[in-house]
């Protein structure tokens, strides 16, 4: 019987478009002006420090500002970069220069599950200061009620089995009991490895190619009666 929901959010419950195309724009935009106006704060000094110590080097200021826009523009999944990211982006729902973009089918559904007693829960890549922020600042209003949890890098890579052992041992569920909703293959892969159920969501234009999980193309076409 599933118990807890585990969802990704780019692609499942929100928009690749704006996590693509509003959000990781924003941060490069206003990363070294943020740097450089934070840099001797003790939470960022801690981060733009682990930054060089990533790349196996002593960085200054500017030399760690170069180091994220190129992670930015690579697209890479970094644990200092993503928490430096949610520290921009929280200035940017702060200021009213975006909301959080979550589909209203998900809105619905995460509502609902929750009224009926089920637990749910966020694991991106982003970090968790970011996943909050998204879910507090939509046009629905404050989400972040709705989740018992959220889980960011820092528990492993979302397409290693182990992150997912850890998830369901914080939890505290047989990892059969959770259900895991991505848009990524691979990520449901590895969570059907460690034992999860899984589901993938087909968004939007995506063309579904027939794989091993069950598919839905929105929340409500999910099914949580296995």
């Amino acid at each position: 019987m599933i118990r807890a929901i585990l969802t990704d959010i780019e692609g499942t419950t929100s928009s690749v478009s704006f996590v693509k195309d509003v959000l990781f724009p924003y941060a490069r935009e206003h990363m070294a002006d943020f740097v450089r106006a934070h840099g001797e704060e003790v939470e960022v000094r801690k981060l733009l420090d682990e930054v060089g110590r990533v790349c196996g080097a002593h960085f200054d200021d500017e030399q760690a500002i170069a180091q994220l826009v190129r992670w930015i523009d690579e697209d890479r999944k970094v644990t200092p970069l993503k928490s430096l990211q949610g520290l921009i982006w929280e200035a940017g729902y702060r200021n009213g220069d975006y909301r959080g973009h979550v589909y209203p089918d998900a809105v619905h559904k995460l509502r609902e599950w929750e009224k009926r007693g089920m637990a749910l829960y966020v694991f991106s890549s982003g970090s968790v200061h970011a996943q909050k922020l998204l879910f507090r600042h939509t046009e629905y209003g404050d989400l972040t009620p709705l989740f018992s949890g959220y889980f960011d890098t820092q528990v492993g890579a979302k397409q290693e089995a182990d992150s997912y052992r850890r998830i369901a041992e914080t939890i505290g569920l047989a990892p059969a009991n959770i259900l895991f909703l991505s848009d990524i293959e691979a990520e449901l892969e590895a969570a059907r490895e460690a034992g999860l159920k899984t589901c993938l969501l087909v968004r939007d234009d995506a063309i579904a190619d027939g794989g091993t999980h069950p598919q839905a193309r929105n929340f409500d076409a999910i099914s949580v009666a296995a």
